[in-house]
């Protein structure tokens, strides 16, 4: 079902006129029940696809917010398998959402590439996004995938030229994430005329949609962001309402607050129509 349920989500924005919202989320941040009713109200409030973030000790590509979000889960004592458990949960009353598990490759190397890929097929993962894993070291996981529907989504960045991008698209599936500022998540702001030529070549290499994230943090960057992309990726503005929440102790505040920020976004994205 993995690459089945990421094509219809595209193809449903495309048919709607405008770019895909993508949206991540914690797992385990504040805590495993608030993740489970923060997936379902981004689900609820407009997102066509949900990153779901596996916490990991040395996450190298995450700005300060994701940082703090990983380590308040981990805190709380969650797994990978943990991870997975939320995915199944939310799977039995969702066949439709995409979900995709972004994180690291060292808990899926120390669960076990066949365990893993059984087990996230298991779960209703529709693919990953391990940032870590480039595509001269994903060959193994990718063959296991396969078995499954899943697909492997590969990152492209702002130096990305046109023989990387051929690299980075062999293999690849679902969309490319483009990465659209140099550095890590949350990380100033994203200059979509910036970076509209290497969106559209990586597009072109791969034939694949290209989520752009990095830098997007609200409605009118989103909206922005959605006149050269098929996909608008959201991540450090949903993990610091989970912060938000974890601070003044009401958990409950994490979901509502997501919802609304997917609502705005996904308003924003609804204004630029697509040919």
């Amino acid at each position: 079902m993995g690459r089945t349920r990421i094509e219809a989500a595209f193809a449903k924005a495309k048919a709607d006129g405008r770019a895909a919202l993508v949206t991540y989320l914690m797992a385990g941040d504040p805590d495993l029940e608030s993740s489970y009713a923060a997936l379902c109200a981004l689900r609820d409030n407009g997102a066509d696809i949900i990153e779901l973030g596996a916490p990991f000790t040395d996450p190298m590509a995450d700005g300060p917010a994701i940082q703090r979000s990983g380590l308040r889960a981990l805190a709380k004592g969650t797994k990978l398998t943990d991870v997975l458990a939320l995915a199944a949960r939310f799977r039995k009353d969702d066949q439709t959402t995409p979900l995709i598990l972004m994180g690291y490759a060292n808990p899926v190397h120390s669960m076990g590439y066949a365990a893993f890929a059984d087990a996230a097929a298991s779960a209703g993962i529709d693919g990953t996004i391990l940032v870590d894993l480039p595509p001269e070291e994903d060959g193994e996981l990718r063959a296991l995938y396969a078995k499954h529907g899943l697909s492997v989504i590969r990152l492209a960045t702002p130096t990305t030229n046109a023989a990387r991008a051929a690299k980075v698209a062999e293999g690849a599936s679902g969309f490319i994430y483009f990465v659209a500022v140099t550095g890590v998540t949350g990380a100033g702001s994203a200059d979509p005329v910036a970076i509209a030529a290497n969106v559209a070549m990586v597009r072109n290499i791969s034939g694949l949609p290209i989520c752009v994230g990095f830098g997007v943090k609200n409605g009118a960057q989103a909206a922005e962001m959605a006149k050269i992309a098929d996909g608008v990726v959201v991540g450090s503005a949903f993990v610091e309402k989970a912060g938000d929440a974890q601070a003044s102790g009401r958990h409950e505040e994490a979901a509502p607050s997501m919802g609304a920020l997917a609502r705005e976004l996904r308003a924003a994205i609804e204004t630029i129509r697509k040919a």
